[in-house]
């Protein structure tokens, strides 16, 4: 953590403060003349240290230092959607449409009931004419946030309407509300490493860490995970199971909910304290 700091001696005090220290004009960027002296540390962060050499507008030097902190946070979906298909055909209009309006009532009043509001329903409904009867088609998409209630409304579904419902295989993913959430949490994840580097660096300083001056995000990338249809049919050396029993042959896979993981770089200037609380500006 230290390594960005030379342990050179020197008899001169001033260059000894220069090898020890990236100089920069108080709370102002790097001067071009200057060579940097920090670490630079992609992976885990910048750790510099930067005294001002000029004049402030109080007449007096600032230390700075300079850290980089990462985070890396991950989110499973949240939402989940479920189309639900009914049909019948008839010789009048009258009986195709009395049939499917009875199934689609009660599908919605049994979703209402697991607690799926009114703006997390969508129903389709067609009616055609073939040569010989009159067909009626029903589709429920169906928006739940709590799946164990997406889990008993589609088996009660199953159980009580039989093969007169097609219910559909859930759909999972994330609302835009969840990825607000986790791109904040990744952000505040990262300035909250960065502040404990600067406090560990700042005692090993004999130094306090005063109050930041600048945040700047410096890098954020988000990628969502995706099942390997492969894993489960291969053993730990990759080859494919042979003599498996018929009961976990015919077992189907559950439905995959995706994680999407997002991360953060963020660069953060703290003002230094000498130990004893006294500002140098």
């Amino acid at each position: 953590m230290c390594n960005g700091y030379s342990h050179g001696t020197s008899s001169n005090p001033a260059t000894a403060m220069n090898n020890r220290y990236q100089l920069f004009p108080g709370g102002a960027q790097p001067i071009p003349s200057v060579r940097p002296t920090g670490v630079d540390e992609p992976d885990h962060g910048i750790v510099q240290t930067r005294v001002g050499n000029g004049q402030n507008p109080a007449g007096s030097l600032v230390r700075e230092l300079q850290v980089t902190g990462t985070a890396e946070v991950s989110s499973p979906a949240d939402r989940a959607s479920v189309q639900l298909r009914l049909g019948n055909s008839k010789g009048t209009v009258n009986e195709a449409t009395t049939s499917v309006s009875r199934r689609l009532e009660y599908i919605l009043q049994t979703v209402r009931q697991h607690g799926v509001r009114e703006d997390d329903l969508t129903v389709r409904k067609f009616l055609h004419r073939s040569e010989l009867c009159y067909h009626m088609n029903a589709e429920v998409t169906v928006t739940f946030s709590d799946f164990d209630k997406m889990e008993q409304a589609t088996s009660l579904l199953l159980e009580k309407l039989d093969t007169s419902v097609l219910v559909g295989q859930p759909k999972f993913f994330h609302s835009a509300e969840c990825l607000n959430n986790l791109r904040q949490s990744v952000c505040v994840s990262a300035v909250e490493n960065a502040h404990q580097k600067a406090s560990r660096i700042s005692q090993l300083l004999g130094q306090s860490l005063g109050v930041p001056t600048l945040v700047r995000e410096e890098e954020t990338r988000e990628w969502k995970s995706h099942k390997d249809d492969d894993d489960d049919d291969e053993d730990e050396d990759g080859r494919k199971r042979l003599g498996q029993d018929v009961a976990s042959t015919q077992a189907g896979r559950l439905p995959f909910i995706p994680s999407i993981t997002a991360s953060s770089r963020v660069s953060v200037y703290f003002r230094m304290r000498d130990g004893n609380k006294k500002k140098f500006s």
